[in-house]
């Protein structure tokens, strides 16, 4: 079967062909400035072996781009498949479930009027990627489409993890509670850390580090996400890019009280603080470890607090689950910045998690862990469009 996997966002639309019968990527591509002069497609066919071309093109909305990127596939010269009838379903990443949904799930009328209903929880992401699926459907009423959950994952979480200390009544009305995000990239590294470990899921606890200019850590009991840091919205949890993460919220009255507005406090906790803030120098790990080596303070002030952040995440989540048997780094910085992964760990050697510096330094490398390590540190690079897929051809297939 090939699915196509959709990632929508406001003004651009991403999007993978993938061959599920032997998990190979044929074509893959990004629609920018939808809506907006100066659209355009960049694809590229993996199976024919072609560079990215540029297709410049208006698109004055989703549906315009959906049936570009349709036109690139079937395209004779550097198409991916003869015929959309090649196409099996179609895989939507969807930001916000909510409560409504806990797992992945075929997209019918129903369904579409509950993600209507979860809109005001992600009223930046969800619209776009409603309008992805509309347009898909609009485009090819036959196929099967799938909207796969960033916060599903996520939904297995006890009351005690995922409920705030407020009156239960803003839970009741509002809906305001934990509900974790990056919930596709947990799940996938998760999954591939116990087959890297070879023990059933039942026997396992692990602590998945989903660290790039967003960052999540998630608790996985069982297989199953016990806790996560992010929480009703992604500003939550350590220091991000540009995001504070976790802080008194008695911070954003006290600024109220000096005059900024909610739009403007909202501005800044979540475009111009995190690590970016912190050294003001940049929210790329990789200025960060450059202006950290040439004397930054700042610089090397952010990439601390972002690594201890981290560090207390893992061993209060080890407590948590009542042990740990792994720590899975993965995203950009997760699976690209070993001195990162080496900070973080440090000082973690009485729980058995201890890294091997050679290992760790070597580009590639699944088990960075020390011999003498009761505890596994893997490096897992995630790929949520390929949990997608697997979510998708399971729900169409089954």
């Amino acid at each position: 079967m090939k699915i196509l996997v959709i990632n929508a966002g406001s003004s651009s639309l991403k999007y993978q062909l993938i061959d599920m019968d032997n998990k190979n990527v044929l074509a893959k591509g990004l629609c920018e400035r939808i809506g907006i002069d100066g659209s355009n497609l960049q694809h590229t066919c993996v199976v024919k072996g072609l560079d990215k071309i540029k297709i410049e093109k208006p698109m004055k909305d989703h549906g315009d781009a959906i049936q570009m990127v349709i036109d690139a596939l079937v395209d004779a010269d550097h198409g991916a498949i003869a015929s959309m009838s090649e196409i099996g379903a179609v895989g939507h990443r969807v930001v916000h479930g909510a409560e409504a949904f806990t797992d992945s799930t075929i997209v019918t009328e129903a369904v579409l009027k509950e993600l209507e209903k979860c809109t005001p929880l992600a009223p930046l992401h969800n619209p776009p990627n409603i309008t992805g699926i509309l347009a898909c459907q609009k485009v090819m009423p036959d196929t099967p489409m799938v909207a796969v959950f960033d916060t599903a994952f996520h939904q297995t979480m006890p009351a005690k993890a995922y409920m705030y200390a407020l009156p239960y009544k803003c839970y009741e009305e509002d809906r305001i509670r934990k509900y974790g995000f990056h919930g596709t990239s947990h799940k996938y590294v998760s999954q591939e850390a116990i087959k890297a470990l070879g023990k059933p899921a039942e026997e396992l606890k692990i602590v998945t580090c989903h660290l790039g200019n967003g960052s999540s850590i998630s608790a996985v009991d069982g297989g199953k996400c016990v806790d996560t840091s992010m929480g009703f919205t992604p500003l939550d949890g350590v220091p991000m890019g540009t995001r504070t993460g976790s802080m008194d919220p008695a911070v954003m009255t006290f600024l109220m009280n000096k005059g900024m507005t909610a739009k403007e406090i909202d501005n800044l906790v979540n475009k111009e603080s995190g690590v970016a803030g912190i050294s003001g120098v940049s929210s790329d790990f990789r200025d960060l470890s450059a202006a950290a080596e040439s004397g930054n303070k700042r610089a090397e002030l952010a990439l601390a607090m972002f690594g201890y952040q981290v560090k207390k995440y893992i061993g209060s989540y080890a407590a948590a689950m009542g042990g740990i048997d792994a720590v899975v780094f993965t995203a950009g910085v997760g699976e690209n910045d070993a001195a990162m992964r080496k900070e973080i760990v440090s000082g973690l050697e009485f729980m058995g998690i201890k890294i091997d510096d050679a290992k760790n330094s070597t580009r590639g490398t699944v088990d960075v862990s020390a011999a003498d390590a009761t505890v596994k540190t893997l490096v897992i690079p995630t790929d949520e469009e390929m949990m997608i897929a697997i979510d998708t051809k399971r729900l169409v297939e089954g």
